[in-house]
């Protein structure tokens, strides 16, 4: 059986670490390159550094910092915010990302899913997938964009399908509804999307407690689960949340 991965999160603005509840109200959570080192050290499987306003501000992902961070770790770094062509993938990879997350560019432009993949493999891109519930959708979860800005009328599920067969490597699913809630991930968008597609799952959204991380593993059916706050805020630990799921039946990396 495959190691379930636990993934912090970096989002960053104006190149510090930033947490908000639902993808509003953010505040500081300290330095992205010292948080990254402190999880390379002590026990994250990956990372990911989000860069939550270079769409909307319509600009690139800050290249220096993910040179900066990339020089201080010692494990695969994903990395996501205002990417729009292969160029810019390129640049990243080259500052030293190992996968990049794209979102809003491919919902607007579904055709550079396999442009990207294509040109730098499959295992390198990564879908995330901004989800609200929404019950005029077939699935009933809505896909937003724009750091949640935007609707798009789209549903979660045939989203992560479409992405999924356009040849991207792996989802990164964000409830928007239970972001920085600390009330526990959402299982049922997690379940439904997990149960779907082959590819791997991220779950992300609303992690508070061990428990929530058991939860999304045993019955959300989730691949990784990803975090923010409560790994930045030191209320979890890792080491202690990995022995924590190893005891109760998952597989983890120790």
């Amino acid at each position: 059986m495959l190691t379930k991965r636990i993934i912090p999160c970096l989002d960053v603005k104006d190149g510090r670490t930033v947490k908000g509840v639902n993808f509003l109200n953010l505040r500081d959570a300290g330095s992205a390159v010292e948080l990254a080192s402190y999880y390379s050290e002590h026990g994250a499987d990956e990372l990911v550094f989000l860069d939550i306003t270079a769409t909307v501000e319509n600009r690139g992902t800050m290249v220096q910092l993910v040179c900066d961070v990339a020089d201080r770790i010692s494990i695969p770094f994903t990395v996501g915010g205002g990417i729009r062509t292969k160029d810019d993938v390129d640049r990243l990879l080259s500052a030293g990302a190992d996968k990049i997350s794209v979102n809003s560019a491919a919902v607007r432009n579904p055709g550079m899913i396999p442009e990207l993949a294509s040109q730098f493999g499959s295992q390198c891109v990564v879908l995330a997938l901004d989800a609200r519930r929404n019950p005029a959708m077939p699935s009933g979860f809505e896909t937003v964009i724009d750091g949640g800005r935007t609707g798009t009328g789209l549903d979660a599920l045939s989203w992560a399908e479409q992405a999924a067969s356009l040849g991207a490597g792996e989802i990164l699913l964000t409830s928007m509804d239970a972001d920085g809630t600390k009330n526990g991930f959402d299982v049922d968008l997690t379940s439904i999307i997990s149960s779907n597609i082959v590819i791997p799952v991220i779950a992300s959204g609303g992690a508070g407690s061990k428990e929530d991380f058991l939860e999304i593993f045993r019955y959300g059916k989730a691949d990784a689960a990803l975090a923010a706050s409560v790994f930045h805020f030191r209320e979890i630990d890792i080491p202690e949340l990995k022995a924590y799921l190893d005891d109760e039946g998952i597989p983890m990396r120790i």
